[in-house]
């Protein structure tokens, strides 16, 4: 099968393409730059990387369309709340424009493709009750995160209307190696690594909160789950269903280096748009023969044994 991955070479999109390279599929990664290639130094010769920036919509378009593949897996997307903010409009583009383009375009030339969206938790906003499930209501408190709702939107629309083979998954929070080390985008990796390097980690609220953490591996055993097993037009979380307490989180990093743990209040905007404790039922997700496999402190030591490897 032809498989068109965006944001291909990205912390998810790398690790999906090296599950999905069996021989048997041609795949296609489409990345805005070339400077996380380092995520795929061992690719193999079935694995192709295209430079495509996800807004520049007549490449993306031609692409599609010369390409016709079988299965579109749309990962690409700005993922930093603060960056939405600062940039409102381009974030349209990037995480709701880009999705109704493509959507579009296989409609535009009757292309017989599944289209896959890979959305976040942050779509749900504060949650109103726990566990979150595929019917909980969403109140995104982010730019971010209505820009991905309204991606969901349009897959379910296009599904309706014009009866595209669209699906959606939502990861919780995701850990693992190749995951960005920056404050504002995985608040996980970014601890692990302020661990792994010596240095005191900071957590808000004394760590009294919970988030429900899954690692990439798990992540990826799940995306190829529903690309086997999932029914056109559902929602699938991705998830854990484990509450995972920061100070458990700031205990197991002390145990592990030889960081130490600092309790900080946290600024006034974080309280703003902060989703607070967040767990989900990812009962639907099992039905289709699922189950993560992989603890928090387990993927806690696979991501700092990797920042070793490659002297990080």
């Amino acid at each position: 099968m032809k498989i068109l991955i965006t944001g291909g070479l990205g912390f998810i999109g790398s690790h999906l393409a090296e599950s999905l390279d069996n021989g048997n599929n041609q795949i296609q990664l489409l990345t805005k730059s070339f400077r996380k290639k380092q995520n795929l130094v061992n690719s193999s010769k079935h694995i192709k990387i295209v430079k495509i920036d996800i807004t520049n919509f007549s490449k993306i378009g031609n692409y599609i369309e010369k390409n016709k593949p079988d299965i579109i897996i749309h990962l690409a997307g700005q993922t930093s709340h603060s960056k939405s903010f600062e940039d409102p409009i381009k974030d349209i583009d990037v995480n709701a424009r880009s999705t109704l383009f493509m959507l579009e375009k296989i409609r535009n030339i009757n292309l017989k493709c599944k289209f896959i969206l890979g959305s976040s938790f942050i779509v749900i906003g504060k949650p109103l009750r726990l566990p979150i499930n595929e019917n909980s209501p969403c109140n995104p408190t982010t730019i971010y995160g209505s820009n991905r709702l309204a991606s969901e939107h349009y897959c379910k629309i296009y599904y309706q209307v014009y009866g595209l083979d669209t699906m959606i998954f939502r990861i919780t929070n995701s850990f693992g190696p190749r995951e960005q080390i920056i404050p504002n985008k995985n608040a996980i990796n970014y601890l692990i690594y302020k661990a792994f390097k010596g240095e005191d980690i900071t957590i808000y609220n004394n760590g009294k909160f919970f988030r429900d953490l899954i690692y990439i591996s798990d992540v990826v055993s799940a995306i190829d789950k529903i690309l086997r097993k999932g029914k056109s037009g559902e929602l699938y979380w991705i998830s854990s269903a484990k509450r995972t307490w920061f100070y458990q989180i700031g205990n197991m990093l002390e145990k592990l280096t030889n960081a130490r743990t600092k309790y900080v209040k946290p600024p006034k905007y974080t309280k703003k748009v902060d989703v607070g404790n967040f767990v989900v039922d990812n009962s639907k997700m099992k039905s289709l023969g699922w189950k993560p496999k992989i603890s928090v402190k387990e993927g806690i030591s696979k991501t700092l044994k990797y920042f070793e490897e490659n002297k990080m």
